[in-house]
Order: C-alpha cells, then sequence, then structure tokens
C-alpha cells in the first residue's frame, strides 16, 4: 500500500512532535489537504498529502515524535475508486439523518400523523416503551456540543481549540453546515470559565492535577518549542560572555513625529508605534557599527561581518517566545517596516510563521515596553552578538542644555538595555552603537538620512 512519509520540514530539523491529526481512517482526501499538524524546533506547521486518495491506515499518534521520512499514512490513491466502496452505507442513511436535521426533524415527526396512529393498535399490548421512545430518542445523544457528536471544524480552528484546551465535540456550531467557528470555541471557553468560578474555586496554573511530597501541584508537558527555547538560553548563557550597558534617550521629538503621522498611516489600515522608528534606527547604527552586526566563529577564529540587516523582533505567543525576522531592514522606509512588522506579528501569534521567517537573523530587539518595566538583562540570541531590550517610555526631569544656561523639562525618556557578547564586541564598542542608536532616536528626521 503507497505510503505518505514526513516531508522536510527546513534546514537542520530531523523531526517533530505530532499536534494534531485532522483526518480520519477511510476519509477521502484531495491533493495538499492538511492532514495532520506538527511542532518543531521552530514553528508549528501543516503537512499536506501530496495526493488524493483514502486514508486507509494512520500509522503515528497525536504526541509522536516523528522524523523526517517517516512514514505517516498509508493512502490508496484515486480519490473516485474509494468513493465508490462506501455505496452500501446510505443504507445506514437514515439513522444519521435525524442527526443531521434534528431541529427540523420534530417539526417533520409531527406531520406524519397517520403513521402514529396506523401504529396505535401497538401501543396496547406495550404502551410503556412507546412513550419512553419519544422523550427520549437515541437522536438525542448526538447532538451537536453535546460531547458526543463529531464537530466539523477548519485547520485554523482545531489549532485554536487545541490551544485553549477545549473538546470541539462540546462546542455548539453556529457556521454553515453545522461547522464549529473561532467565535464559539472562544465562546465556549468563556461559558466554561465561567461555570468553574459559580461552582468552585479552580486552580491558574495549567497542566494536568499531581501531587508531590509537600501537596499538590499541577504537571504540564513542555511543547517543543519550549524545550529548544530552554536549550538555547542554557547554550547562550553557559558559552557567550556577556554583559550589559544601560542608557536612556530622549524620545519626546520622536513621539511627536508619531503622533503627528498616525492619523495618516490609520486611514492605510496601519497602526503606528514607536517600533518601526526604533527598527529604522538600529538599522542606521548596524550599518554604521558593522562589529555589532556579526558572528563569530571561534574555531575558525574568525568574525564574520554582515553586509545585510536582519532585524529579528522577540514576540509573546501563546506558544512561547518566537523571533520573526525582518529582513533587509536597512533598506525600508517607516512604512514598509510598519506594514511588514504588522503582518509577521499576526502570522507569530496565530502560528503561522515558516521557517525562513523566523532564521537569518543579525541582530533582536526585545520590547519589554508593552508590558511593562524599564531595564533588563537579556540574553543574546545566538549566532548573533548582541540584543537590544526596550523598556517602557516614561517622563521624567530632564536636563537640557549645559551650564548655566542649563534647564530641566519633562521629557519623554525610553529606557535601552544592549547586551553584547564581550568575545568579540569590547564595552568601547558597544558604548558607540548605543549613542548612535540615541542620535537617531533623539532627532528623528536624521531615520531619513539614515543610511
Amino acid at each position: 500500500m503507497p505510503q505518505i512519509t514526513l516531508p522536510s520540514l527546513g534546514e537542520n530539523i530531523e523531526s517533530g512532535d505530532i499536534l494534531s491529526i485532522l483526518v480520519a481512517e477511510g476519509e477521502t482526501v484531495t491533493a495538499d489537504q492538511d492532514l495532520l499538524e506538527i511542532e518543531t524546533d521552530k514553528a508549528t506547521v501543516p503537512v499536506p498529502s501530496p495526493s488524493a486518495g483514502k486514508i486507509t491506515k494512520i500509522l503515528v499518534s497525536e504526541g509522536d515524535t516523528v522524523a523526517v521520512g517517516a512514514a505517516i499514512f498509508e493512502i490508496e490513491a484515486g480519490a473516485a475508486a474509494p468513493a465508490a466502496e462506501p455505496k452500501p452505507e446510505p443504507a445506514a442513511a437514515p439513522e444519521p439523518a435525524p442527526a443531521e436535521a434534528e431541529s427540523p426533524e420534530p417539526e417533520s415527526e409531527p406531520e406524519p400523523a397517520p403513521a402514529p396512529q396506523a401504529a396505535a393498535p401497538a401501543p396496547e399490548p406495550n404502551p410503556v416503551p412507546q412513550p419512553a421512545a419519544k422523550p427520549a430518542p437515541a437522536v438525542a445523544q448526538d447532538v451537536p456540543g453535546d460531547g458526543h457528536a463529531a464537530a466539523a471544524a477548519s485547520p485554523s480552528v482545531r489549532r485554536l481549540a487545541r490551544e485553549l484546551g477545549v473538546d470541539l465535540r462540546r462546542v455548539r456550531p453556529s457556521g454553515a453546515g453545522g461547522r464549529v467557528t473561532e467565535d464559539d470555541v472562544q465562546a465556549h471557553v468563556r461559558q466554561t470559565q465561567e461555570q468553574s468560578r459559580a461552582s468552585a474555586p479552580a486552580s491558574s496554573a495549567p497542566g494536568l492535577a499531581s501531587s508531590d511530597a509537600q501537596g499538590a501541584v499541577r504537571v504540564e508537558k513542555m511543547s517543543r518549542m519550549r524545550q529548544t527555547i530552554a536549550k538555547n538560553m542554557v547554550a547562550s548563557y553557559t558559552t557567550i560572555p556577556q554583559l550589559t550597558n544601560f542608557d536612556d534617550v530622549d524620545v519626546t521629538d520622536l513621539e511627536a513625529m508619531r503622533q503627528a503621522s498616525k492619523e495618516d498611516y490609520a486611514s492605510s489600515g496601519l497602526k503606528l508605534t514607536q517600533m518601526p522608528f526604533l527598527i529604522k534606527a538600529i538599522a542606521g547604527a548596524l550599518k554604521l557599527h558593522p562589529i555589532v552586526n556579526a558572528s563569530v566563529d571561534m574555531e575558525a577564529g574568525e568574525v564574520i561581518y554582515k553586509e545585510y540587516v536582519n532585524i529579528g523582533v522577540a514576540v509573546d505567543t501563546p506558544k512561547g517566545l518566537t523571533v520573526p525576522v525582518l529582513r533587509d531592514a536597512d533598506r525600508m522606509s517607516i512604512s514598509q517596516i510598519t506594514r511588514q512588522l504588522d503582518a509577521l506579528v499576526d502570522k507569530a501569534r496565530e502560528g503561522k510563521l515558516s521557517i525562513d521567517e523566523m532564521r537569518g537573523g543579525t541582530f533582536t530587539i526585545s520590547n519589554m515596553g508593552a508590558v511593562g518595566g524599564t531595564y533588563s538583562t537579556p540574553i543574546i540570541n545566538p549566532p548573533e552578538v548582541a540584543i537590544l531590550l526596550v523598556g517602557r517610555s516614561r517622563m521624567l526631569p530632564w536636563v537640557i542644555g549645559k551650564g548655566k544656561e542649563a534647564t530641566i523639562e519633562p521629557r519623554l525618556v525610553m529606557p535601552l538595555s544592549l547586551t553584547y557578547d564581550h568575545r568579540v564586541v569590547d564595552g568601547a564598542d558597544a558604548a558607540r552603537f548605543v549613542n548612535e542608536l540615541k542620535n537617531f532616536l533623539a532627532a528623528p528626521g536624521r531615520l531619513l538620512l539614515a543610511p
């Protein structure tokens, strides 16, 4: 029997974990139809069918770790031939028919009034079973959303349900043809939470209830992505001597420029934040200080200077920290950066980033200001040699001018934390880079002239 194998998932990726299987044995599929979703070290990706046919056997289970090239399904080629085999099933069609048209069925049952009258003699010998069949018909157990009936839903809805821990069979569908929508899943979660609060205090921690020697705990298996993040952070912290410089920059004029421009951007469907300006400023500073836009090969004893500027932006997602990469950021305008950044962030939060969209970075930005906080010590994302953490901008008293003519004014100040690889980046190099970045941010007109 022909088999479908796990295709290549990207460079240096040898396996993945099965998150969900989207088809059933005996189901006829079309070419390029998604068969399952798999999680790799960097992303969650669907695996499509290479051809049309009938799935005769599923060779993997959810949670399995599968190597690239391993068999995952057996398929009978050709969709038309298998479709002819299930013809005997129409005989059983009358049974599921009430479930498919359950709401109209109560209206059609009263119509065949003559039939119940013709069957009236039967109730006399056995009157009890007759009324029992009406209040609790077997069909009532197959109501969509009751926990028994199968749920029809798209892969994106199934992904959302899996992330929220929702059994789709328990969700009441509102979509066309009885399909479950994302709104249905979210409404189900809200309803469940309200019921939980009303009945008993529930644990706020995820995972399964368990216990240790000290008391109750909850245990959650680390996702493949979270395990990879952990390994990379340990490798970075234990192999790279890392220092962090802290600084502040007056972004009052930058904020005034943003406020003056945000309505124009909004008319194009874009929300203008400080981040595109920051990316543009970093790109300009990297071009002037190439040692910060480099990587190091200790075995070869070489420093590799990158002549391209690919800036990664750390995005907080339900599955963990993801870093989509904005390529050739130095060649883009503020509007181009805004548009592309919005698209990448949306894809990251939806779990739709491709492997290529998360690699090739030369410098990373982590924006803690969106959550709150000022300074921190971010960990370098190898093979890069530096990472910048941006805190929340706040109003501070700021000295303007020098000497006796200096004044103190309230200014909007952005905190910066630059961590750098001290094997190749000296403290003076880091300070010069940060000063260049501050010059761009404090005088935003320079961004238009950035190299």
